[in-house]
């Protein structure tokens, strides 16, 4: 089955979309644990993403760098969609959240990555 197709998905979104990151995190883990490839590194890529927002939350920049860019690897074989989602946009957001982490700005003044339905 899709994840996609799974009845926990919409939650899982839901909890990623409103920055409900560690739990976020934990709804995406469960659906990982039961995918095979492509599936399973694409849920990954967004597990990391948003275990890497739980880390900034606690002020662990450098987990937070590790996991963005990580995440953002598992995310490119996937590009431009899959499971009905935009994941260009989503990759934008995390990539310029890592940018800034990287350079020493701020990555909470950017917006937040999202996970929204592809068009």
């Amino acid at each position: 089955m899709s994840p996609a197709d799974d009845p926990r998905f919409p939650q899982a979104l839901e909890l990623f979309n409103s920055g409900a990151w560690y739990e976020a995190h934990d709804a995406f883990e469960e659906i990982w644990h039961e995918q095979i490839d492509p599936d399973r590194k694409l849920i990954q890529a967004i597990v990391q993403i948003a275990v890497a927002h739980v880390h900034l939350e606690r002020g662990n920049t450098r987990g937070a760098t590790i996991l963005l860019g990580e995440g953002i690897g598992r995310l490119r074989p996937s590009l431009p969609s899959a499971l009905g989602l935009d994941l260009d946009a989503l990759h934008t957001a995390v990539a310029d959240r890592l940018s800034a982490l990287q350079s020493g700005s701020d990555p909470e003044a950017l917006p937040p990555p999202r996970l929204i339905a592809a068009e």
